[in-house]
């Protein structure tokens, strides 16, 4: 194997599951980086997260250290649940490596990792700061890249930022983001013998779905041009206590996608107001919209921008597709953006294989995302 694929299956074999998803969290990946970056004689910091969980922090110092670019990846990935291969026995065949975590997003920290560490060897110093940002909670509610992100106020911002994720070498200035919240209804509980003595929160839980998927169409009316329309899925029910209870609970999660250009309170706000023919049909129940325990709004970098010219200019010497595109997922690049840092998102791999029961990664694009990252490093920030 080459380094970067060693490298690669060394990370999967790391059990980095989420332990949002019952897993041991990030911290032997943190380790395996740290050992990496010891290795390659490249100086780096440990931040804390959350309990055993930290991020590690790479710097390889450039000509001109007033300047920075960051390379970001997570380190977590999602469960191993209902997977039909080994999860963590990366396993090569047919040019792919199949393993959790092998496409999102263990290929791009592997690519960003060799590519630091052959510029170190070969005492090859950038035009800047390559600062790497291997992160926790990308998976559940991005706490690792926020408090990277808490790390820079009041110093100069990183000229630019770069983020792993599957792409299949294409650069990506656009993505959704995405804000979370639930709705309640509170009824009144009775005996199901006599239900007219009770407000069924379940009954009126069903006008309130109706509402949202009626609604639905009203998406598609102004798309936007990378990355789609936004949408609204509704993924977790739960109410009721027992079947011979009128239900006095109902409660459901929803995920609207936002495009660039809107806002989580204006989007909140609508779907509060569309509930109000819900709140009139079924007036004995008390219908209720929680604040949101996820609000990560969209990107959009400009085509013309420094890192979206740099990106597009290396893949087009390396005769690979320039041309910037929208992705529907989010990640972290949507935070590094709001913080002021134009961002794009650049790796191997398919966003279709992410979180899949077969999770793989083709391993020619990984060669290929190592060789860009190497390309890239030397060539951003030069006059």
């Amino acid at each position: 194997m080459s380094p970067v694929i060693e490298t690669l299956a060394d990370l999967v074999r790391i059990n980095s599951v989420n332990p949002e998803w019952g897993g041991p969290g990030e911290a032997a990946v943190a380790d395996y980086v740290k050992s990496f970056l010891r290795r390659a004689d490249i100086e780096f910091e440990v931040q804390d997260v959350l309990p055993g969980r930290p991020n590690v922090i790479a710097r390889l110092r450039g000509e001109d250290s007033s300047r920075a670019l960051v390379l970001e990846a997570h380190m977590d990935t999602v469960s191993v649940a209902d997977m039909t291969i080994a999860p963590f026995e990366p396993r090569i065949e047919n040019g792919r490596m199949w393993g959790r975590g092998s496409c999102d997003t263990k290929a791009g920290l592997a690519a960003m990792l060799q590519s630091m560490a052959t510029l170190k060897a070969g005492g090859v110093k950038p035009a800047v700061d390559i600062i790497l940002a291997a992160v926790v909670d990308e998976e559940h509610t991005y706490k690792g890249v926020t408090a990277f992100v808490e790390s820079l106020t009041g110093k100069p911002l990183p000229e630019a930022a770069v983020v792993a994720e599957p792409t299949e070498l294409r650069v990506v200035r656009a993505n959704k983001g995405a804000v979370r919240w639930r709705i309640i209804t509170h009824g009144r509980a009775a005996h199901s013998s006599k239900p007219h003595l009770g407000a069924n929160a379940i009954s009126a839980m069903a006008t309130v779905i109706q509402a949202i998927e009626n609604d639905a169409p009203n998406l598609n009316i102004k798309p936007h041009p990378l990355v789609g329309p936004p949408t609204c899925s509704i993924g977790v029910i739960e109410g009721g206590r027992q079947v011979n209870f009128v239900p006095e609970h109902c409660a459901i999660t929803l995920d609207r996608r936002l495009i660039p250009g809107e806002t989580a309170s204006v989007v909140l706000s609508y779907y509060d107001e569309l509930l109000n023919p819900a709140r009139k049909r079924h007036p004995d129940i008390k219908i209720e919209t929680e604040a949101p325990y996820l609000t990560d709004e969209a990107m959009e970098t400009p085509a013309d921008s420094m890192v979206v010219q740099a990106v597009s200019g290396v893949l087009t010497r390396m005769k690979l597709a320039a041309e910037p595109l929208g992705v529907p997922f989010g990640c972290d690049a949507t935070k590094l953006s709001r913080a002021g840092i134009p961002s794009v998102i650049f790796g191997p791999g398919s966003i279709d294989q992410a979180h899949t029961a077969d999770e793989f990664v083709d391993l020619n694009q990984v060669e290929l995302a190592f060789d860009f990252y190497l390309k890239f490093l030397l060539e951003f920030g030069k006059p």
